[in-house]
């Protein structure tokens, strides 16, 4: 976890898991580096919220990859869900509903986050059919900020398509990727 700047009310703060992925930001505005993985994220968030002040809002900021072919650019996610929780098998042992969707704005692709790396086509294929991007921080990111009564926007831009290269392809697109989100927060901050 690396908090850079201060965190206030007045403002929101930019949450992003790697400095690769922020290495274009301007530095007045808050961040927080959480690593990556949903543990990683969750805690700092948390942790960083729980210390106070809290700001205004959590703004995840990020790479994903295409599950489904034509989505390039940055996106604002509509609902986030968790592809690595067997949600159905735990209602199924409880009555209890664990990691269910969550409807953000209710307009954009759908994000699928776990700690699993969508490297091969027949899991891409399988993800596809229920969401649009995949990454490995924003559905944990969402949980934190809501138990902690914190708006969280998470806006996603495309590096790569998920599957078969993804991680290569990752590592070529980032910084273009890191580029797209700093103009984003300059225009819409």
């Amino acid at each position: 976890m690396d908090l850079q700047g201060v965190v206030t009310p007045d403002r929101p703060l930019l949450v992003l898991a790697l400095a690769e992925e922020a290495a274009h930001l301007d530095r007045s505005v808050p961040v927080l580096l959480t690593g990556m993985g949903k543990t990683n994220a969750a805690t700092a968030l948390a942790v960083t919220l729980a210390r106070g002040p809290r700001p205004s809002a959590v703004i995840n900021l990020g790479t994903a990859g295409a599950l489904q072919p034509g989505w390039t650019g940055i996106h604002e996610v509509g609902s986030v869900l968790q592809h690595d929780l067997d949600t159905d098998f735990l209602r199924s042992l409880t009555g209890l509903t664990v990691g269910a969707p969550v409807t953000l704005t209710g307009v954009g692709p759908v994000l699928a986050t776990g700690d699993t790396f969508v490297a091969d086509e027949a899991a891409r294929a399988r993800l596809a059919a229920r969401a649009h991007l995949v990454d490995m921080e924003g559905y944990a990111l969402v949980s934190a900020a809501r138990q902690c009564g914190v708006p969280i926007r998470l806006i996603k831009h495309v590096s790569d398509d998920a599957g078969e290269g993804a991680a290569r392809t990752w590592q070529e697109s980032v910084d273009a990727c890191a580029r797209a989100l700093a103009d984003w927060v300059g225009t819409h901050l």
